[in-house]
């Protein structure tokens, strides 16, 4: 038996300590939002928070979850709901599946450094994957985030 804290929620589940998070996210739990890509660490579509760092889920046991605070994109942090209203207001997604690890990739940039270069951007952003290419919204929209928060909103 293992408890997570998913989203300020805690999940026990009796799960091989060996699954990866991303399937107990997913298939025991039904949070869904978390999407599966390409099962190796490569395209950033399955990125969660454990403590604060972006984590792809895909290649995280479950074991080392344990004990840790894990936010997914159901979940909420300041920079999160910043990040989203930005997100639409600057019309990130096309077919949205990346989005998600997208989104939480940017948040865990922006929880560790609150005002990024481009070349922090540019190098935080780099293992996240997007067929439809809408980097340079993602960009646009991180860039308009901090200056709301510079704001104080």
């Amino acid at each position: 038996m293992v408890t997570l804290d998913i989203n300020g929620k805690k999940y026990n589940l009796d799960v091989a300590p060996e699954m990866p998070l991303l399937w107990a996210i997913r298939d025991i739990i039904g949070l869904t939002g978390t999407k599966f890509g390409c099962g190796i660490g490569a395209c950033g579509a399955c990125k969660i928070l454990i403590n604060n760092e972006a984590t792809y889920s895909c290649l995280t046991p479950v074991s080392d979850a344990k004990g840790k605070k894990i936010i997914t994109i159901e979940g909420s942090s300041p920079n999160l709901q910043l990040l989203q209203e930005a997100w639409a207001e600057y019309n990130v997604p096309q077919c949205g599946y990346c989005q998600p690890g997208q989104l939480i990739t940017a948040t865990s940039l922006l929880n560790s450094n609150p005002s990024p270069s481009e070349a922090e951007i540019d190098d935080a952003m780099s293992g996240n994957l997007c067929r439809c290419g809408t980097y340079q919204r993602i960009k646009n929209a991180i860039h308009h985030t901090v200056e709301l928060k510079k704001q104080g909103k």
